[in-house]
């Protein structure tokens, strides 16, 4: 009774929310194609690379809902393959922006899916298909129907960099009588911190499947020269190279590129070699921050549109580069003078300050960043980022880093030493997993 419950309120649950999907899938791009995977039907050319294949050798299917966790589960493919190779994947996603990030990660040998609806029919359809040997979720999605399909059908389930956030945790334990069950059919809950553990202990987990083993957003970022060199290229071009303090806001969100717009035009006027780089979250937003840049009187210089061989309208102060491209920031990262990261002033939950920590940039944000709990604690307990609790204390925060280069350099030294010490945790969960797969 329980289950029937469940499908019909999910199936009314989807149903309400189908136009917001639809009309999401009209601004971001990319939905059409391959839709039939969300039913579960994945094709011919698919259905012949993950059949026929001997028992031994059938794939681990781990699934990454957008850009975030794809990053994620690529470092786990790796780890895992290092460990075990010759081991196949099916990765899966849910946004077309995660399948844009995975197709560049993915090996010849492994295949790329988007995740199936959880209706029974899809998932059994999906199950049918890939037969894996192992089922692993990166960081919070629980999805009912399918994991209690996997344990009917004897396949390990396993969550990796678990968190609760927040928002989500009074859910889990309101609605401990579905999630309790569910919760119980892993294998494996790989928490990132005991708060985390704790909270999904209150769901319903079981406690000797439950393990904390840190945050491993600290593995995923890795500098890339090569993406460095050719950011400096563009920078270059724009008057925005060596001698040039750069103001970055990286992952930005709806209100903040406004605010760091009106810091930047205050403060360039008493530092000349002041220049602004946006990288909003979300590229489809590209349009609306533009517009933001031109009302403030200065000329939008769209990265995308460069890499077409568009020339730009200006460089220098009046300039501000939009990267609304995915997969560069961690290259333009590289030569801020300042980094601010966004969802933490005018939005909840916080976006990955890790990545500019880990290149030793000053780095601040606001102080909605509950989605990173455990990682700022850490940050803030190593001197290692600035947490401000306002749009004045952020000016105030970037005013005073860019007039000391020794705080810069020694906020910046901090992080990238913070988040040395803390890597490690991808190789400790790879491990975990292959051998609760072999039990």
């Amino acid at each position: 009774m329980r289950w029937i419950l469940y499908n019909f309120f999910f199936a009314i649950g989807y149903l309400v929310m189908l136009p917001g999907f639809l009309m999401r899938m009209a601004r971001r791009g990319g939905y059409r194609r391959n839709f039939h995977h969300r039913l579960g039907r994945y094709g011919q050319l698919t259905l012949a690379r993950l059949t026929g294949e001997q028992p031994d050798n059938r794939p681990i299917w781990i699934h990454a809902v957008s850009v975030g966790e794809v990053y994620v589960a690529a470092q786990m493919m790796h780890a895992l393959r290092a460990k075990r190779p010759g081991i196949r994947f099916v990765l899966s996603t849910t946004s077309s922006t995660g399948w844009r990030e995975a197709e560049k990660r993915v090996h010849p040998e492994d295949v790329l899916i988007y995740y199936p609806l959880d209706f029974p029919l899809c998932v059994r359809r999906a199950l049918d298909a890939i037969r894996p040997k192992a089922f692993i979720l990166t960081e919070s999605e629980i999805w009912p129907n399918l994991i209690r399909m996997c344990s009917r059908r004897h396949i390990p389930v396993m969550l990796f960099n678990g968190r609760i956030s927040d928002r989500s945790a009074p859910r889990y334990r309101y609605l401990k009588y579905w999630f309790g069950p569910v919760l119980r059919e892993f294998s494996v809950l790989l928490m990132q911190s005991e708060m985390d553990r704790q909270r999904i202990l209150a769901a319903g987990a079981d406690p000797a499947r439950t393990w904390v083993t840190g945050s491993v957003k600290f593995d995923v970022a890795h500098r890339n020269p090569a993406k460095e060199a050719q950011a400096a290229q563009v920078l270059q071009s724009l008057d925005m190279g060596p001698g040039r303090k750069i103001l970055m806001g990286g992952s930005t969100w709806h209100g903040e590129e406004p605010l760091l717009i009106s810091i930047y035009q205050r403060l360039q006027a008493r530092i000349p070699e002041l220049r602004l780089l946006l990288a909003p979250r979300h590229f489809e937003r590209a349009a609306a921050v533009a517009a933001h840049i031109s009302s403030a009187g200065l000329v939008c210089v769209r990265k995308s549109r460069l890499d077409a061989g568009e020339k730009p309208l200006a460089t220098g102060e009046n300039a501000v580069l939009l990267l609304d491209t995915t997969g560069e920031m961690l290259g333009f990262y590289a030569h801020a003078a300042v980094v601010f990261v966004g969802k933490t002033l005018t939005a909840r939950g916080g976006q990955n300050m890790i990545e500019p920590c880990l290149l030793g940039k000053p780095t601040v944000v606001g102080p909605n960043t509950q989605n990173f709990r455990p990682i700022m604690a850490d940050l803030l307990a190593s001197r290692a980022i600035i947490q401000v609790p306002d749009a004045d204390a952020l000016e105030s925060a970037i005013a005073q880093l860019l007039d000391f280069p020794d705080l810069r350099a020694e906020i910046g030294s901090c992080a990238a030493a913070a988040v040395e010490k803390r890597q490690g945790v991808i190789g400790r969960c790879a491990d975990i997993i292959l051998k609760s797969m072999d039990t």
